[in-house]
């Protein structure tokens, strides 16, 4: 499909907007590494919540959705809604603690936490192993979506996809920092946000679907509308239920979804203005990202297997897209061909946005690693704080032209998405009783790093071989990586030294502020159910209405409700 010219204009005036942003914020990022990272420590909360989940929205995650949705139904998002319990994790018992700790980059708690020559040796490797290497696979996958989208929708190919739009969003990502960052994601999130919802609309009343309640009728649909798995299928219960409520959630690391914070989720409470918008501003993420955002992404899913049933028939209708590049999650951009202009311009833009917001974040939250953990921790101590600007935005051109390169060898978005969750299996517990358990010491951080990324990259190459060493299904690879890197990082703990007396009571000091760890547990421990129980009903009641099935829609709401008042109530003993 052609572009029209109202839909370049749209998509023209998107990017200049971006790059005044960009040049505005650059007076004040370019004072000092504070400002370029963490904005002067002074954002509100509804800002910083917005920019988490416009970062969340990546180019590759209606993709992701929508090849959840055709391949397992509406019930195959379980694999990362199940994901909330870490998030409500984060706002209830450590997005406060994360702002107490005064810290530039969630890396800077290695030597706060932990003493000695391996501490630091941990935030230096860390930060090369996340700032670089997991992070130029996250983009990468990112950058894949970008340009499958860009090679339906616009018809060019992922070689200039990339080379256009890097230049764009490496320019405004250098110049602004954190700051200009932050307002162009709050605009990506509206258009993103605008774009997704007209376009269902739109797509849902085109005459091959014929209204929503067509679409739901339909055999192709019919059967995938349900909300929970199956649950006299085994496979389908153990993959989409079982594992993501039972191991996933607390034991794997994945960006934004952390167990117990980290990456740019913890840049963002590092940036609140204080310890409530730190929480305020997670507890707005995980309910816009969870129960806010998704449903757009599902329906258009649902469309797709009506105008496009088969993979087949997608090959068919786009027979220029590259054989690598095919796969179920190009079947959103594909929905997109049937908009008229002007909202395809609109849409477009909204896909573009989000691409640039998810990248935009990860190579400033990655040159924050590279700056502070490693350059003037380890290489120029001394640096002045316009050397390390320009160290930031040296290495923000450095891994976008990393993530660029390795998205040649990735295929879908539903494989990047395996492939950062088995890299952090096992780990996700150590990250959750570090802060509590006295006894992990640098030894244990290493060994559950070191033992996940082993089991990962046998998993990742013995699935490229012709001939497997072991034939193993996805879902016992995630529980292997989970089971052996726990009993290993434990028992390391076991067996080594916990960090000397003195760092722990400092640590406890600053954090804690010598009070019990575990005040106010017990209502802090509702918040999370409640929370929990809240954005999980508010999620389907939405699909409830949209099923129309008012009885259960309206059951979900009150339950919603009830949720909020009950937050409302518990509040002050837990912000």
């Amino acid at each position: 499909m052609l572009l029209t010219p109202l839909d370049y204009v749209i998509i023209f005036g998107f990017f200049v907007l971006s790059l005044l942003i960009g040049l505005w914020a650059s007076k004040s990022a370019g004072k000092n590494s504070a400002e370029f990272f963490l904005s002067g420590r002074n954002m509100p909360w509804w800002l910083l919540g917005v920019s988490m989940v416009a970062t969340t929205f990546a180019a590759d995650t209606p993709g992701l959705v929508t090849e959840l949705v055709r391949k397992n139904g509406v019930s195959g998002n379980w694999v990362w809604w199940a994901m909330l319990l870490t998030g409500m994790l984060t706002v209830f018992f450590y997005a406060k603690l994360w702002r107490k700790s005064g810290i530039t980059t969630d890396l800077e708690f290695y030597e706060l936490r932990y003493s000695g020559k391996m501490a630091s040796f941990l935030r230096g490797f860390r930060a090369i192993y996340l700032g670089v290497i997991f992070n130029v696979i996250t983009m990468a996958g990112v950058c894949l979506a970008g340009a499958k989208i860009a090679n339906i929708l616009l018809g060019i190919s992922q070689s200039e996809m990339l080379l256009y739009s890097s230049i764009i969003v490496v320019i405004y990502s250098s110049l602004g920092g954190l700051k200009g960052v932050l307002l162009t994601d709050f605009v990506q999130f509206l258009i993103a946000m605008i774009g997704s919802v007209w376009a269902t609309i739109y797509i849902v009343n085109l005459p091959e679907i014929d209204g929503l309640s067509n679409l739901l009728s339909h055999p192709n649909v019919s059967a995938k509308l349900t909300m929970l798995p199956d649950f006299s299928n085994k496979e389908a219960l153990i993959t989409l239920f079982i594992i993501p409520f039972a191991v996933q959630w607390w034991s794997t690391w994945y960006p934004g979804a952390e167990p117990g914070g980290g990456g740019y989720i913890a840049q963002r409470m590092l940036a609140a203005k204080d310890e409530k918008n730190a929480t305020w501003a997670t507890l707005f993420f995980n309910f816009a990202h969870y129960a806010l955002r998704p449903w757009p992404w599902i329906v258009v899913g649902l469309a797709s297997l009506i105008i496009f049933p088969s993979l087949d028939s997608i090959n068919q209708t786009f027979p220029s897209l590259a054989t690598e590049m095919q796969g179920h999650d190009v079947a959103y951009a594909a929905m997109m061909t049937y908009l008229p202009a002007g909202l395809l311009g609109i849409v477009l833009t909204s896909l573009i946005a989000a691409f640039m917001s998810t990248i935009s974040t990860q190579l400033n939250w990655g040159s924050s690693y590279v700056v502070n953990d490693f350059y003037s921790r380890f290489i120029n101590k001394n640096a002045s704080e316009k050397q390390k600007v320009i160290v930031g935005r040296i290495s923000t051109v450095v891994l976008m032209f990393f993530a660029a390169i390795f998205s040649f060898y990735l295929q879908s978005a539903k494989g990047v998405f395996d492939l950062l969750l088995q890299i952090g299996a096992g780990t996700g517990l150590l990250f959750i009783l570090r802060w509590f358990w006295s006894k992990i010491n640098p030894y244990s951080e290493i060994a559950a790093m070191a033992i996940s990324f082993i089991i990962a990259v046998f998993f990742f190459i013995n699935g490229k071989l012709e001939s497997p060493i072991v034939e193993i299904a996805g879902y016992w690879q995630l529980i292997t990586g989970v089971f052996v890197t726990t009993i290993g990082w434990v028992t390391v703990t076991l067996l080594t030294q916990p960090t000397d007396a003195n760092t722990l009571e400092k640590f406890n000091n600053l954090i804690f502020e010598g009070e019990n760890k575990f005040k106010n547990v017990g209502f802090k421990i509702v918040g999370f159910v409640t929370g929990t129980i809240g954005v999980y009903s508010f999620l389907f009641a939405t699909g409830n209405w949209i099923y129309g099935k008012t009885t259960l829609a309206i059951i979900l709401t009150v339950t919603t409700v009830i949720c909020i008042l009950v937050l409302r109530r518990i509040w002050k003993f837990i912000s």
